[in-house]
């Protein structure tokens, strides 16, 4: 069985993997709040994630692994759409327009993350669909003095939690002062943070012994996390950005109300666009929808995700997309036609120690320079870049000069490192019959075809 090692947060350490249980290895992770498409950062978590899901399916198998990704459907900002849209003679209740707004936005959501190769979790639940369970544990808390209610809100007792921290390394006192905490006259504690809160008659809201209202944002997960993985769990993860105050306080109230919760905690780290923070004052910001209708394949942008290790900053650039579509051609040409096959020990091994995706594709590109086509294909569908099928986008070219040119330049260095030069020979001596001016130098290969050329030609090349 592989070996699996993943960074904890909450020890700050690399460590051994080993699920409580081998035949029900479980993983929460955070997902998005529905109220528009998703930007080419949230695609980060998500496909971090699936990897990871492939990995453990993998070594435990499909059927004994379970993974639940929840939509936050009751949110200011879904409300707010839904105003508007009502503000703008839209037929319909406004509780039925911000239904309707979370059903596109979960739909859209589901095509996008389709079509950058992420597998469907075994799970998605909507928060709105767990109100009862989070009324129970907000009540549990209370019972049990980790909460109080106050004028209508309940809030945790963030001093009841001598732990509080721990996870993100932070003191109270340093949270404060960091943070931009809501004041208000019904807090305790300014870090105090709210379980439930009012809601206005033109708004969502369910009844609950505090008055009506709706809960805050981070009882939703402690509650779905345990009704559907139980008292403990093995896997919990999301991006860096909700260590502080999200995972912090799902921690707070789970471990309160008497669970042991997620015994790892995994982060990956933020996207920028052209080594700058994305974002729409600067003009890089932009969905995974808007490249998918620029022409940007899904299978690009999930290689450029995994050519940077989990753990570090993501830079997408105009660079990394043109080369990443290159190599995929590339590969995709290679292992046109093989059924999927395992993947090589060695991309096991590298994608077991702290999934290292940018160690699996280098090896992937040794796997293609040296022509071992049934493991560049098993990798590749190990990585979530190959499914099924080779996708139309690289059937449309699949057969082109440039990926001859990277083909015959790979098997080059690959004869000069085992002095075997008859797959460079056999590959020139196949062109030249087609009529391809062959020039090889220090500098590379260069092909110049005939006037005229089919390139259809070229796929008894490769």
């Amino acid at each position: 069985m592989t070996p699996i090692r993943l960074t904890n947060t909450k020890t700050r350490r690399k460590e051994g993997f080993t699920p409580i249980s081998k035949d029900d290895v479980r993983m929460y992770v955070c997902g998005p709040t529905v109220y528009d498409r998703a930007h080419l950062g949230n695609a980060r978590p998500v496909i971090v994630f699936d990897v990871l899901y492939r990995l453990l399916r993998h070594v435990y198998g499909p059927d004994h692994v379970t993974y639940v990704r929840n939509f936050t459907d009751v949110d200011d900002r879904i409300n707010e759409t839904a105003q508007k849209r009502k503000a703008a003679g839209a037929e319909g209740t406004l509780e039925q327009l911000i239904s309707e707004r979370a059903d596109e936005t979960i739909a859209w959501y589901h095509e996008d993350m389709d079509a950058v190769g992420a597998l469907r979790p075994t799970q998605e639940p909507r928060a709105t669909q767990y109100i009862a369970q989070m009324i129970a544990m907000i009540e549990q808390l209370i019972a049990s003095g980790h909460a109080y209610a106050a004028e209508g809100h309940a809030l945790f007792a963030v001093d009841s939690y001598k732990d509080y921290g721990a996870l993100s390394g932070r003191t109270v006192d340093d949270m404060i002062a960091g943070a931009r905490v809501e004041v208000a006259p019904y807090k305790r504690n300014p870090m105090d943070f709210v379980l439930w809160k009012p809601s206005p008659d033109d708004l969502p809201g369910w009844d609950s012994p505090w008055g009506r209202g709706r809960p805050g944002w981070h009882i939703e997960c402690s509650a779905m996390a345990h009704e559907l993985l139980g008292t403990a769990f093995d896997i919990h993860g999301g991006g860096n950005d909700l260590t502080f105050p999200h995972h912090e306080n799902e921690i707070a109230q789970s471990t309160c109300a008497g669970h042991s919760f997620a015994n790892v905690w995994l982060h990956n780290e933020m996207l920028q666009v052209e080594g700058k923070k994305m974002s729409k004052s600067l003009g890089n910001f932009f969905t995974v929808r808007d490249l998918l209708d620029q022409g940007v394949p899904g299978e690009v942008m999930r290689f450029v995700m995994l050519s940077t290790h989990y753990r570090k900053p993501m830079d997408w650039t105009e660079k990394k997309r043109e080369e990443a579509e290159k190599t995929l051609r590339k590969w995709y040409t290679q292992v046109a036609g093989l059924e999927t096959g395992t993947p090589p020990e060695s991309v096991l091994t590298l994608l077991g120690d702290d999934l290292n995706t940018h160690g699996v594709l280098t090896e992937c590109h040794r796997l293609s320079a040296e022509n071992d086509i049934a493991g560049l294909r098993g990798s590749l569908a190990l990585l979530g870049l190959l499914d099924s099928k080779i996708p139309d986008w690289a059937v449309e070219q699949a057969f082109d000069l440039t990926d001859v040119e990277a083909f015959l330049s790979d098997a080059r260095v690959t004869a000069m490192e085992t002095k075997d030069f008859s797959e460079v020979d056999r590959i020139k001596t196949a062109l030249i019959a087609l009529g391809i001016e062959v020039q090889m130098s220090k500098d590379g290969v260069k092909l110049t075809a005939p006037a005229g050329f089919d390139r259809a030609a070229l796929e008894g090349v490769l």
